[in-house]
């Protein structure tokens, strides 16, 4: 007697299991009107390379560091954000007539960093009225919060680039942004 209650038991539940597949899988349903339907595709890749991408809308020149071989690198923004951090953007522009290998130096020498390739991880800003000087801000990887992965710019191509640091205190008006075998360049902050 307890086995054909146990069948029936384990009947009634695989019924059950059934019914609320069947009610989940609502094959029925319709996308909302506003709300597009979700899709798969394989991202495509740019059919430019990143260092000769342009923008359109011409930006403001913050400060020009110039490094070997018609390297040039050109600051258009400096921000502060609430959280505590400062992003610099730019580009780096390859002026001569030929292409140019980056130095590897531009990723800095500290072995977490290097060894995830090439960057400008080695970038600094030096507060010289504070006597500090505050490196790129890294990932709990290693990995520097910059612009990575160019290691060569052909003839008058440019990059767009940016570096993230720890924001100097807000008393802090200027400082020095210093790329290895670039020369320094005076940042004004706001």
């Amino acid at each position: 007697m307890n086995v054909r209650y146990a069948r029936r038991g384990a009947a009634s539940l695989a019924l059950a299991s059934l019914a609320l597949l069947a009610v989940g899988c609502g094959t029925d349903e319709k996308p909302k009107e506003n709300k597009p339907a979700a899709t798969t595709t394989a991202p495509r890749k740019s059919q430019t390379a990143p260092e000769q991408q342009s923008t359109d809308a011409p930006e403001e020149t913050l400060a020009v560091a110039r490094g070997q071989k018609g390297l040039e690198l050109t600051v258009s923004s400096v921000e502060r954000d609430a959280g505590g951090f400062l992003t610099i953007k730019g580009q780096l522009k390859n002026t001569s007539d030929s292409s140019v290998a980056i130095s590897s130096q531009t990723s800095g020498d500290e072995t977490e960093v290097m060894k995830h390739g090439s960057s400008l991880g080695g970038a600094t800003l030096v507060d010289a009225v504070g006597k500090k000087r505050y490196y790129v801000l890294r990932d709990t990887d290693g990995r520097p919060l910059t612009t990575t992965g160019i290691s060569v710019l052909s003839s008058k191509a440019t990059a767009n680039v940016f570096l993230q640091f720890p924001a100097p205190p807000a008393s802090t008006t200027e400082v020095s942004f210093q790329l290895p075998t670039f020369e320094p360049a005076t940042l004004k902050l706001s």
